[in-house]
């Protein structure tokens, strides 16, 4: 089958970067599913993994969410069929989606939206299972919860934290603040459903202020380190802080006089060890595909490739790595 792959770790238009290449078909264990993918989307662990890890037995296949059709099931499944249409973000330890067929456990893989297309599909799957588990596994809230309480996300326009800021609203009663710095941003994560909009260039701390609000749950999306201080002072007492990014260094004892809680939130740690409740994923995917279908979540795609190539792949990692992506990204299959 044909894949795409990287040979050395470094800048993605470097020497070694990604390149087209042809390898063996993947072989399916008992609760596996051999689907063929037919839509990608770019996320920041993409190139954090492409600028750091090195590839151990030949090129190393990124990609970490696809929408594709099942065409071969392991001898232990029991949810899907060969034929069904699916959506899921994969598992880090093994090779990614950037590929013609890829195998998947069954129990971290949703229904596709059928009001979607395999591409459209492909942009939502990481980003859901990072922030629902954020909201209901670090933050412990229960749908329906969080009246009277307010969440700030920072780095609302990104793909986590756009469908962040509508889970919360369409499943909680919480207030949401969004950071954004650009017009542009700000529009969109109003348009996500987002109660007020702050701007993370500025002084936080002021601007909550403003709102009157001392926000319960801080959703640190990027550059924890650099809002840290700011998180401290503008939380509320006992208040909760989920981060997804990757600081130096965090300096937590000033946390302790407001009791505050502090989690990391990682979305491949229930495939990575192959936790008990694993399948809460699968549960989540369909889920948010029901409220996709219903139109209750809306989608979160901004960018579109009409083909899969190295040259379109190199040029989606390099718009990742800029920073300045509103939503997700995303390319066909093959």
């Amino acid at each position: 089958m044909k894949a795409i792959g990287y040979d050395n770790p470094g800048a993605v238009d470097g020497t070694g970067a990604l390149r087209m290449f042809e390898t063996d078909t993947p072989k399916i264990g008992p609760r596996d599913l051999l689907v063929r993918v037919k839509g990608i989307s770019l996320n920041p662990v993409d190139v954090k993994l492409r600028a750091v890890r090195a590839p151990e037995n030949g090129p190393d296949i990124l990609g970490f969410d696809a929408a594709g059709e099942v065409v071969k099931t392991g001898t232990e499944v029991t949810d899907y069929k060969v034929g069904d249409e699916v959506f899921y973000a994969g598992d880090v330890t093994r090779p990614g989606t950037n590929a013609e067929l890829q195998a998947v456990d069954e129990r971290i893989v949703g229904r596709k939206p059928k009001s979607m297309d395999f591409v459209e599909a492909a942009g939502l799957p990481l980003t859901s299972i990072t922030a629902w588990e954020m909201l209901f596994d670090c933050f412990r809230l229960s749908e329906g919860g969080g009246a009277g309480h307010s969440l700030l996300v920072i780095g609302g326009a990104g793909g986590v934290g756009s469908i962040l800021i509508q889970l919360a609203k369409k499943l909680t009663n919480l207030t949401v603040i969004a950071t954004a710095s650009r017009p542009e941003t700000q529009d969109w994560v109003r348009r996500m459903g987002a109660d007020h909009v702050i701007d993370h260039r500025g002084d936080l701390v002021a601007q909550i202020g403003e709102l009157g609000l001392a926000p319960n749950y801080v959703a640190a999306l990027t550059a924890t380190d650099q809002h840290w201080p700011a998180i401290i002072e503008m939380i509320a007492p006992r208040g909760h802080v989920a981060l997804i990014d990757d600081p130096e260094g965090l300096d937590i004892a000033p946390a302790k006089p407001k009791a505050l809680t502090i989690s990391w939130e990682f979305m491949f740690t229930r495939s990575m060890f192959d936790t008990a409740d694993i399948e809460v994923q699968r549960d989540l995917l369909n889920r948010v595909s029901a409220l996709l279908d219903s139109g209750q979540l809306v989608s979160t795609v901004t960018e579109r490739a009409q083909e899969l190539t190295v040259e379109t792949l190199t040029t989606a990692h390099l718009r990742q790595e800029s920073g300045r992506v509103i939503g997700k990204q995303v390319l066909p299959g093959f």
